[in-house]
């Protein structure tokens, strides 16, 4: 429980007490980097609670992005689509290959990668003389994308999908869960997520071949021999027995974390809702979100202050907020990259915010948050009338 006048941060990690015993496990049997019976463990469970036939447990979502677009043989030159409105792991990558990333506006209805302008920017490309070689979708904010669609225009042009399901650990669509939608899905396990493992991540695929590839790029490409043998070029992204044991102990909760984060969500609308300006992410029909971060946008004509006002007045008061991402075709290291949209994602980054949303939040921090909110508004509806 935090304290009245403790410090709120964004999305801090829960823990049951279970983790201890899996980690003094591992201790005992000496197993404590990357061999030992909870990696296979944790792979199986991921398996069988998200119905993927594959799974590779990682150290970082970052690397199973890296290693699901090398087992696509993106190299020196490729082109590989991805949405604009995402965090920097989800495109960093491809330039770990040499490809190049060409950026795709969002939708409104999902803010994640919008359908049309993505079979625009295929079209496009095609014309060039560039084929795209993947698309890379994310699952902002626990909502997943619009993957029927997304998928048929994936499968016109023949070009394999990567699923940044990182931020939407238990979120579906129907009955299928995010991460099982694209030809290879990647879950991040990092500090801040709906569950973790501290750092971690996983790689989930229907296809066996890539499957053994990743497992043998992950351990340095290391072929079974008596001694070191290398033909190739591997890499150090094997999860440890620990985090995997760990990982045990928090997916065994992830409904109740899914339910109550989805409670905060609904709290938050029920309280501000009602103010003028204020907007809340909806689920589109059939979908289902995990709510991973409560996200607002503001209309700043309306409400009289801007989403970097709210973050000042929440920061005054010992709370940790969050812009929304920064469009990849904004970053300064991005800059010159290919384009296609409008201007969606960019309004979305100037007029949201992130509000705390970690499970551990009782409804005593709720309230102070909500009433932060309210003071602003007030003041300056106070201030505004009080100039006239």
């Amino acid at each position: 429980m935090t304290k009245e006048k403790g410090k709120i941060y964004l999305s801090s990690p829960q823990f049951t007490g279970e983790e201890i015993e899996f980690v003094q496990r591992a201790l005992d049997q000496e197993n404590i980097a990357t061999n030992g019976v909870f990696i296979r463990q944790f792979e199986q469970a991921i398996e069988n609670r998200f119905k993927s036939q594959h799974t590779v447990a990682l150290n970082s979502g970052t690397s199973s992005i890296h290693l699901s677009l090398h087992l696509l043989g993106v190299g020196m030159g490729d082109e590989v689509i991805c949405q604009t409105f995402t965090y920097i792991a989800s495109t960093n990558p491809i330039l770990y290959l040499g490809g190049t990333p060409v950026f795709v506006d969002s939708e409104e209805s999902t803010w994640n990668m919008c359908p049309e302008k993505l079979e625009q920017t295929i079209k496009e490309r095609i014309a060039k003389g560039k084929k795209p070689k993947a698309i890379i979708v994310v699952n902002l904010f626990g909502m997943p994308a619009n993957w029927p669609r997304l998928l048929e225009v994936a499968k016109t042009y023949d070009i394999p999908l990567v699923e940044d399901a990182a931020e939407s650990v238990g979120s579906k669509i129907g009955d299928q869960f995010t991460g099982t939608f694209g030809d290879l899905g990647i879950y991040s396990f990092n500090g801040n997520k709906i569950i973790t493992t501290g750092g971690g991540g996983a790689l989930l695929t229907n296809n066996r071949f890539w499957e053994k590839k990743s497992r043998y790029l992950s351990t340095q490409a290391k072929l079974d021999f008596p001694h070191f043998e290398h033909i190739e070029m591997g890499f150090n992204y094997k999860m440890t027995n620990i985090s995997a044991g760990i990982g045990l102990a928090q997916l065994a909760v992830l409904e109740n974390r899914i339910q109550k984060r989805r409670s905060i969500y609904d709290y938050y609308k029920l309280n501000l809702a009602s103010l003028p300006g204020v907007m809340f992410l909806k689920e589109p029909e059939g979908y289902f979100s995990n709510r991973w971060l409560t996200t607002i946008v503001i209309n700043p004509e309306i409400t009289g202050f801007e989403v970097t006002d709210l973050r000042e007045f929440l920061l005054k008061d010992g709370i940790e907020s969050r812009f929304l991402w920064k469009p990849m075709h904004l970053q300064p290291m991005y800059k010159g990259a290919s384009y296609s949209g409008g201007d969606i994602a960019e309004k979305l980054f100037s007029n949201g915010i992130c509000l705390p949303s970690g499970s551990g939040l009782v409804e005593m921090d709720l309230d102070r948050i909500i009433n932060v909110v309210y003071r602003l508004h007030k003041e300056v509806i106070w201030n505004s009338e009080k100039s006239v």
